[in-house]
């Protein structure tokens, strides 16, 4: 990224690319950008173009053209810009390149990353370290999915859907768990296993690693890692941890409250408005990474008392006539699905819970078609969408029926056509509707709104 000054990104409207977009700037840049969908974040006044063209290499003339994992390396307004001889990089590529040269605190694991680097950048921010944050979803406390601070310390959620999180180099390294996931690109468990090692190994000579000590798999790269690289902090229920969690306790409504320890000892009660055992955790770790750069358990916990979540992470969207109750998550995966709906189960236990589920790839359904619907199992009563391509081809047993040829209960399988109407047909007063998948399905529960 040396001598470059103007840059354009194409995917410039997702959560990721809009985030780097708006560091790049920040970092005195010329940036713009394309997308082929209306941008959902915003972009701190850099011009986006809708659609993707080679005209656009013309237009901006850039120096550096940085790419989002969905657009092909065949795609026209690629090829132009290699025949203009410009500069091609990935998003992690550019990200790293920032990212690497900080105090860098990234936050790596197939769920709770996003949540715990919100929480992670609030304490910061919060406690005048004036950080720089970027994370894959817009976090209500902070305004924004990315800020540029003039403290030293970078935090960032690293996405590992591709490996390329092994290009960054942190100072201190979160493991939130090392779960399954993104099959086309990690053919077993054992290969998600090592590339995690291989992230934790890759931290600064001397680094931190915190590592979440409930998750089989994180327990598997803990004992794979090499102890020798630097300090190891292990979180997780009860005082046996270097940070441990004891007396949970969940509100009617939502939060959660819990005793927390620091190396066998009480130090004090953790309150948060955010609900789930898993969020728990996700707040052990920021905490944790906190102590490590001189944040105590006090200041921490009280700023946390005030996090209100990440956007799509168990949002409550608003109320519909009727009492009932509508909610958006993000969950896609198995592990994520349960967490969320036991989470929506204690703090609402009296409303009947309504969920419309929408799947996320091919290959993930494929993979996981019976522990998706063992998982959706939890709610009362279940609708499903077609499942949401993210580019990939359909492969054999890969359909929104595999789910349901899974399921004790009987699943709906709707369209975005038919979905409103079928749904609120079978509202009842005072239910819980939830939205969850990582695609579009959060529109259904908007049309409720309005």
């Amino acid at each position: 990224m040396n001598n470059i000054q103007r840059v354009h990104l194409m995917g410039l409207g997702g959560a990721g690319m809009s985030a780097l977009a708006k560091l790049l700037k920040a970092h005195g840049l010329e940036v713009s950008g394309c997308d082929l969908k209306e941008p959902h974040y915003d972009l701190d006044s850099i011009p986006c173009i809708l659609g993707h063209s080679k005209e656009h290499i013309k237009l901006f003339n850039p120096d550096a053209l940085i790419l989002s994992s969905a657009v092909s390396r065949d795609n026209e307004e690629v090829v132009a810009a290699i025949k203009n001889g410009v500069k091609i990089f990935s998003r992690a590529e550019a990200l790293s390149a920032l990212f690497n040269k900080a105090n860098g605190i990234g936050i790596a694991g197939a769920h709770g990353k996003t949540t715990t680097t919100s929480m992670t950048s609030l304490i910061f921010m919060k406690a005048g370290l004036n950080p720089t944050i970027y994370v894959g979803a817009n976090v209500p406390d902070i305004g924004t999915n990315a800020f540029a601070g003039r403290g030293k310390n970078f935090i960032a959620e690293l996405d590992e859907s591709d490996g390329t999180f092994e290009l960054f180099n942190p100072s201190i390294a979160i493991i939130t768990n090392a779960d399954w996931d993104h099959v086309d690109h990690y053919p077993t468990r054992g290969d998600v296993i090592k590339a995690f090692v291989r992230f934790a190994d890759g931290r600064k000579p001397g680094g931190t690693l915190i590592i979440c000590a409930e998750d089989d798999g994180a327990a598997r790269v803990f004992r794979e890692c090499d102890k020798s690289r630097g300090k190891i902090i292990r979180y997780g229920f009860g005082k046996n941890f270097d940070w441990g969690a004891a007396n949970l306790e969940s509100s009617h409504g939502g939060g959660v409250s819990c005793e927390v320890f620091h190396n066998g000892e009480a130090v004090g009660v953790l309150e948060l408005s955010v609900s789930g055992e898993h969020n728990v955790l996700n707040s052990l770790a920021a905490i944790a990474a906190a102590d490590e750069c001189g944040i105590n358990f006090e200041t921490a916990a009280a700023i946390l008392k005030n996090f209100h979540g990440s956007e799509r992470r168990m949002q409550l969207k608003g109320k519909m006539k009727n009492d009932v109750l509508v909610m958006d998550d993000y969950a896609h995966h198995p592990s994520e699905i349960k967490a969320t709906l036991n989470a929506v189960k204690n703090i609402y236990p009296e409303r009947r819970l309504v969920v419309v589920f929408q799947p996320h790839r091919f290959s993930r359904t494929a993979q996981f078609a019976s522990e998706i619907a063992h998982a959706l199992d939890i709610a009362d009563e279940i609708f499903l969408l077609p499942v949401f391509s993210a580019g990939e081809k359909e492969i054999s047993h890969s359909s929104s029926n595999e789910i349901i040829k899974h399921s004790k209960k009987e699943i709906t399988l709707i369209n975005f056509d038919d979905a409103s109407e079928k749904i609120k047909s079978s509202l009842r007063d005072g239910d819980l509707f939830l939205t969850m998948g990582a695609g579009d399905v959060y529109q259904i529960g908007e049309e409720f709104l309005i």
